[in-house]
């Protein structure tokens, strides 16, 4: 049985080995598993990417190179999406008193409910990314009516699905791109990672419902306000589905239908919008001018600016300046 945690409550042990207290957080710290009581990262190899530091509520990726090794027995305390992304190899899984063997290349994808006990060994270098899910990201993807506490998800240790690779492959590269829209993006691909698991890989199937319509009037207005009184802000997709009072999946649906526009790509337009506001100030820097509209890396906004304006911000300041206009 899988052990609850909270993601921003921890205790460290001795050997650096942490305890999991009681409690749950949608902000997963990492892809973590137990091992002996003892909550320890999936691989002990330092990823070469992971969402921690965006803390996407829901979901925590990592993607790891890594050479032929064993990965001792442990328990999944969340569920768990696992693909291939580079190397032929055999692998072979210890679980429930079975011996499995297998090869790999690239697009093998595991999916784990959480709870899955095993132990593997790669018979040679890889690269993957590890994801783990938290269940009520699963649950907050159904249709408001559906009123689920828990979805099982179906265990698989040899599959190819592109899908599932091409949403992952997205989100990596959304983390190499420095997430220009902040955590919006990410999670936008994780709701829509858990509505496809949900439709193919759980225990009951579920039918993922198709919206019409958009957002009452009121509550899109209300979701609007927000979003231009914190545009500055780290905003979150749970967050806008809070003022909307609505789950977030149910809420990016509609709200998309509403303006034409997904959350994330709204929020990085009006943060454009705001940034060129901020550029038309009299002796305002663009380092300013991008961290006062969101942007909280320079360079991610130079390069954002000058894919959606067509110039870069030095540029447009100077042009403004000069009575031109956009």
């Amino acid at each position: 049985m899988a052990v609850p945690h909270d993601g921003d409550a921890r205790q460290t042990t001795h050997d650096g080995a942490r305890e999991r207290p009681a409690g749950r957080s949608l902000i997963l710290p990492g892809v973590e598993v137990m091992r002996e009581g003892r909550v320890e990262p999936f691989l002990h190899a330092r990823p070469t990417l992971s969402s921690a530091d965006v803390r996407w509520s829901g979901l925590a990726l990592e993607d790891y190179s890594v050479p032929a090794l064993v990965i001792p027995q442990h328990e999944h305390v969340e569920n768990f999406v696992h693909v291939v992304l580079r190397g032929s190899v055999k692998y072979e899984v210890r679980t429930r008193g079975k011996t499995l063997q297998f090869g790999a290349s690239p697009g093998t994808t595991f999916i784990l409910p959480r709870g899955t006990v095993d132990e593997l060994t790669w018979g040679g270098p890889t690269r993957r990314i590890a994801v783990a899910i938290h269940p009520r990201l699963l649950v907050s993807a159904l249709d408001e009516t559906a009123h689920e506490s828990d979805i099982e998800l179906t265990e698989h240790w040899n599959l190819m699905d592109a899908q599932i690779t091409a949403v992952l492959l997205a989100m990596t590269t959304d983390l190499n791109e420095g997430s220009p829209a902040g955590r919006l993006y990410g999670e936008a691909l994780g709701n829509a990672l858990a509505v496809y698991l949900l439709s193919r890989y759980t225990v009951r199937r579920y039918t993922p419902v198709a919206y019409r319509g958009g957002l009452p009037g009121y509550r899109l207005r209300r979701v609007l306000d927000f979003i231009g009184d914190n545009l500055a802000e780290g905003l979150s997709l749970e967050q806008l589905a809070a003022v909307a009072g609505m789950s977030s999946h149910y809420f990016a649906e509609l709200f998309k239908k509403s303006t034409g526009h997904a959350p994330h790509q709204y929020v990085l337009l009006q943060r454009i919008e705001r940034a060129k506001e901020n550029l038309r100030v009299p002796g305002r820097s663009v380092i300013q001018a991008g961290l006062d509209s969101g942007f909280q890396n320079p360079s991610h906004f130079a390069r954002v600016f000058r894919k959606l304006v067509g110039v870069s911000p030095s540029r447009f300041q100077s042009e403004m300046q000069d009575g031109r206009r956009y």
